[in-house]
Order: structure tokens, then sequence, then C-alpha cells
């Protein structure tokens, strides 16, 4: 048996009022987080979901995000992460070709998530996702707080390590993008290998997560990896140099995982003297080659040396990093 949202749930026994996520004053506990996982799990399955089924979510960076994730694993169905920027034409393809029978999605992008949810006739649920304290019903479909609201706790669902606990679509070189399909084994050793030997993440540390968590990378090395280990994630929806640079200084980040263009922002920020980066320990780097330039200037202006990886959505995501003292 291996279920990957068993890790939440275990952490959630360990370090019950431990911050598990924050977005800048909101913040959750492992307790809060595994119970709203499993209230998830429970409307998921009082609505007919059952082990195996798709579900698909389109969530920001917020906390909604691990709570929804780990909450359709929980349940023992198939996450089916969708891209935020998508159009409706994009995301029914989605939804059409995973079979989801289930669709999240953020208020935020009603419009092109609704279209899409019914032009796909399997997708019999459309959850709308929004602020804690917006009870409003939608036009189509649920309102995710009274969702979430009327769930009970379930047990988790046993599955095993080759089950299927992720679809993660990639473009490939032609035609649409095709589903990979990766285990709870795939998801969970990628995630374990990233925080023990890369990030080497633990309990006290704190991750800045503005990695979107619909792509592997920000999904692995900064959510899973981080939530495995005990981990603080805090949020930023989506990513702007200095909000970046705020949160990292007020939160006292210790883990930063961003894309080579970000670093470059944050270096040629004008007024980065403002912001004390002292408690970083680690830096990593993925989704395009970092430049020499960007690698050498970050080094010599906070100390850190950059570890740098290589990836793919097949491999979950992570195929080579450099390693500590590389």
């Amino acid at each position: 048996m291996l279920n990957l949202a068993h890790f939440l749930q275990e952490n959630a026994e360990k370090y019950p009022s431990t911050t598990a996520v924050m977005l800048d004053q909101h913040q959750l506990t492992y307790e809060q987080l595994a119970l709203y996982a499993r209230k998830v799990a429970g409307a998921l399955k009082a609505r007919g979901i059952q082990k195996g089924d798709r579900v698909a979510m389109m969530i920001p960076n917020t906390p909604h995000f691990p709570i929804i994730y780990y909450g359709i694993l929980h349940a023992g169905a198939v996450v089916v992460p969708v891209n935020v920027l998508f159009q409706h034409e994009e995301i029914r393809h989605y939804l059409q070709d995973s079979g989801a029978r289930a669709f999240f999605a953020f208020k935020l992008f009603e419009e092109q998530a609704r279209k899409a949810a019914e032009a796909a006739p399997e997708c019999k649920h459309f959850i709308m996702v929004s602020a804690p304290d917006d009870l409003t019903s939608p036009e189509y479909g649920e309102n995710f707080n009274l969702f979430l609201a009327g769930g009970e706790e379930v047990d988790i669902e046993i599955t095993s390590p080759d089950d299927t606990a992720v679809i993660l679509y990639t473009s490939g070189t032609t035609g649409a993008p095709k589903g990979a399909e990766l285990s709870h084994f795939n998801m969970f050793f990628n995630a374990y290998y990233s925080a023990r030997d890369i990030v080497q993440s633990r309990p006290g540390d704190v991750a800045l997560v503005t990695l979107p968590l619909f792509h592997s990378f920000g999904q692995t090395c900064l959510m899973n990896a981080g939530l495995l280990s005990g981990a603080t994630l805090t949020m930023l929806p989506r990513f702007e140099t200095e909000k970046a640079m705020q949160v990292i200084a007020r939160d006292r980040v210790t883990i930063v995982a961003m894309v080579p263009t970000m670093y470059f922002f944050i270096l040629n920020h004008p007024e980065w003297q403002k912001y004390d980066f002292s408690s970083i320990r680690m830096a990593v780097s993925g989704g395009a080659a970092l430049p020499e330039e960007v690698h050498r200037r970050f080094k010599e202006r906070y100390g850190i040396t950059i570890l740098e990886g290589y990836g793919l959505s097949e491999t979950s995501p992570v195929a080579s990093f450099t390693l500590p003292g590389e």
C-alpha cells in the first residue's frame, strides 16, 4: 500500500501545530490541512467519485491547492492539474482526454473553466473555489466552501505503488498535449529524494512557493518535498519580483526554488539591498539552463551556490541535479 496523501496525515500527527502552508496572513497548520484534505475526499466520495477516477483542478498557488490535491489522492482518485493560463478549448482537451469526472476551478478563471466543463460530458461535478468567506452560489456548479463544509472525514483509500496518482500533460514536439501517468511511487520517491538529497528540507524550514504548483517542478520539489519533510510553505500566487523579495525577508525563507528568469529579476532589482536574504540556505533552479552570469552574481551577492537540475514531466520531474558540495 502506498498513497502519497498518507504522508500528509502522518505529519499531521507528528507536527499538528506546525504551520504547513501560508499566504500572507492566512495560515494552516498540518493538522488543519490534513483535516480539510479528508473532508474534500469525503465530499468527493459522497458525489460518487471512486478509486481511479480522474479529478481536474485549475488552482493557483493558494492553500486551496494542497487541500484539494491531497483530498483527491486521499479519496484514491487521480489528480489532473490544469494550467491556470489556459483558455476553454485547452482546458476542455484536458478534461475530455483524461475523462475527468470532477473539476475544481478558481473563481478568477470561472468563465473559461465553466465553458470547458460544460463542453465535457463526462465531467459531472464543477466546484468553484474562492475566498474562505465566499458562500455565494455560482451560476454553474457548486461553491467550494459549502462543498467542504458538507464533507465528512473519510479514511484514506488504499492504493498500490503502481496506481496512477497524477496525470501531468506535456506538449512533446507534435500535436495536442498528452497525459503522462505518474504513479504514487513515482511522485513519492521523487519528492523523497528531492527533500533528502537536493534541498535537504526539514522541520523549521520555510520554502518560497512561487513556481506554479500545476507544474511538476513546483509540485514535487516544493509542495510534496516540503510537506513530506515537515517544512512550511509560504505561497505566492504569481511571481512579482518585489513581492517575492518581501516574502523572503518577512517569512525568513530558507529554501528558494525558481527558474533562471526569476533569479535574474531579483539580481537586477534596483532596491535589492532593502531585503534581508540571510535566512536562505538553499537555492535551486530548473526549467531552463541557468546562465553562468546569474549563477556567479547570486553567489557573489548572497554567498549561495544555486543548484541546477534537469527534469521532465514524465520523470515526475527530477532526472538529474547537482548536489550540495558538487
